[in-house]
Formats: structure tokens, C-alpha cells, sequence
């Protein structure tokens, strides 16, 4: 694998998912996951009255983790998601170039009680997936359950 000493393409989000996820599968048969992720921030600004924004991230999970996501995840759950900035691009149905920024999933992580981890569903709408999944994608990813949140050392 090639180096590129100097550079760093890494993110970290602990957030909620504002839909199922969404599973599908390549010609090929890997599977790909879909999340949307909301995380929220707040700060005061000059007259002292709290803001708040939640942002929304899109999400995308390749094979065993994407596989997971849909079995275990649904609207509403909370997870850790360590990966990587992705962009690309793509004509809509008018002709016009569209560009959209992902996460892809190196690391996710369940957390919550389990049982606010069961079932499926449809997910949100998103454009369009390549034929098939990045190269470098490692084949399992790396998935962990840390049960209830009481239990996390933070």
C-alpha cells in the first residue's frame, strides 16, 4: 500500500441516526450500508441565550460492518463511528454535477442498551453508490458492542 507521508484523513462522530439504515448490496454481492448520523452542538452567543445545531453526516459502511449495521441498527440508536472523509460526484437526472462528502466506516461501534438496537428499515434517500466498493476497504471492519451506556469509561 502506498504511503502518503504528512497527511491525515481520519473522523470521529458519536451520534444518533436519524433513519434505519439502509442495506444494499453490489452486482458482486458486497454488501453497503447507508447511515445518516446526527450529532448536536450548542453555545451561547453575545445576549447569553443558548444555540443549538445538529448537524448531519452521511454515513457509509461496506460488508461484515454494513451487514451489522442493518441487523443490529435502527432510527434513533446510538453509535461511534471512527473513518474517513470520501468525496465523489455524479450527474443527476437534469445533467448537472452533483459532489457529495461521506464517512466511510473504518470502525463502528454499538453503543446503548440492545434493545434499542433491533430491526430494520428502508433508511434515507441518497444518491446514487458505485458499482462496487473501494479497493481499500478492509474486508470485515472492525465492529464492536459495549452494551449499556452506563458501562462507557466517559
Amino acid at each position: 500500500m502506498a504511503s502518503a507521508k504528512g497527511t491525515v484523513n481520519k473522523v470521529i462522530l458519536i451520534g444518533r441516526l436519524g433513519a434505519d439504515p439502509e442495506v444494499q448490496y453490489t452486482p458482486s454481492g458486497a454488501a453497503m450500508a447507508k447511515l445518516s448520523i446526527a450529532t448536536n452542538r450548542a453555545w451561547k452567543d453575545d445576549q447569553g441565550n443558548v444555540i443549538e445545531k445538529t448537524d448531519w453526516h452521511r454515513v457509509v459502511a461496506w460488508r461484515k460492518t454494513a451487514e451489522i449495521a442493518g441487523e443490529y441498527l435502527k432510527k434513533g440508536t446510538q453509535v461511534y463511528v471512527e473513518g474517513r472523509l470520501e468525496s465523489r460526484s455524479w450527474d443527476d437526472q437534469n445533467g448537472q454535477k452533483r459532489f457529495i462528502t461521506e464517512v466511510i466506516v473504518e470502525n463502528l461501534v454499538l453503543l446503548g442498551r440492545k434493545d434499542e438496537r433491533t430491526g430494520t428499515g428502508t433508511g434515507a434517500a441518497y444518491p446514487p453508490m458505485p458499482e462496487a466498493p473501494p479497493a481499500d476497504i478492509p474486508g470485515s471492519g472492525d465492529v464492536q458492542d459495549l452494551g449499556h451506556e452506563e458501562d462507557l469509561p466517559f
